[in-house]
């Protein structure tokens, strides 16, 4: 698993309580050998999509992001939507956003991925890959104020978690060769 995060500066005790709180959650997050949970996901154009049933044709991978409000977010998906493109894997573009929002996400780039809504935060609660915004209620549009940290999970086609990547910031991405190595089987 590969987790980047920020480091408080020491000397403080409010810095070390900071660091203690961080770490806590760092650890709690879904990390390689777990297995996909069986939920269901809302597809921007599709509906529900079961995360199993992709699994019965091919690996899978995950790409959290906030909403389709944020510049970054949209940046990034139609970055991987390029670099990911023709890998032998499903790719799932997952947010905590009402589908409907991000329908017009998904058309205005042209992205071919899968682009999923998970406004019950089921699978970012399962993955505890969620911190709470506030700021994010009306964007989100569900009543929540649960976002993702910005994060890649790829599974084997038996569901093993094979591939983590969580950052704090939402500036940093994975890059698409460590997921297109991530997907590549293993010999």
């Amino acid at each position: 698993m590969s987790v980047t995060s920020a480091q408080p500066r020491p000397g403080t005790d409010a810095a070390f309580q900071r660091q203690m709180e961080r770490d806590a959650v760092w650890h709690r997050m879904i990390a390689p050998g777990a297995r996909v949970p069986d939920l269901a996901v809302i597809e921007a154009d599709l509906g529900p999509v079961h995360l199993r049933r992709l699994l019965d044709t091919g690996p899978l991978v995950l790409i959290f992001f906030q909403h389709a409000g944020s510049a970054d977010c949209a940046t990034a998906l139609s970055g991987y939507d390029r670099a990911l493109e023709g890998l032998d894997a499903h790719v799932v573009a997952v947010s905590p956003q009402r589908p409907e929002r991000l329908t017009e996400l998904k058309h205005r780039l042209g992205l071919r991925m899968l682009v999923a809504a998970d406004p019950r935060h089921l699978l970012i609660d399962t993955f505890n890959l969620g911190f709470l915004s506030p700021a994010a209620k009306p964007a989100l549009g569900t009543g929540r104020v649960t976002l993702p940290y910005p994060a890649v999970v790829v599974a084997d086609r038996q569901g093993v978690i094979r591939y983590v990547d969580v950052s704090p910031d939402p500036a940093p991405r994975t890059p698409a060769a460590a997921i297109i190595d991530a997907v590549a089987p293993r010999t």
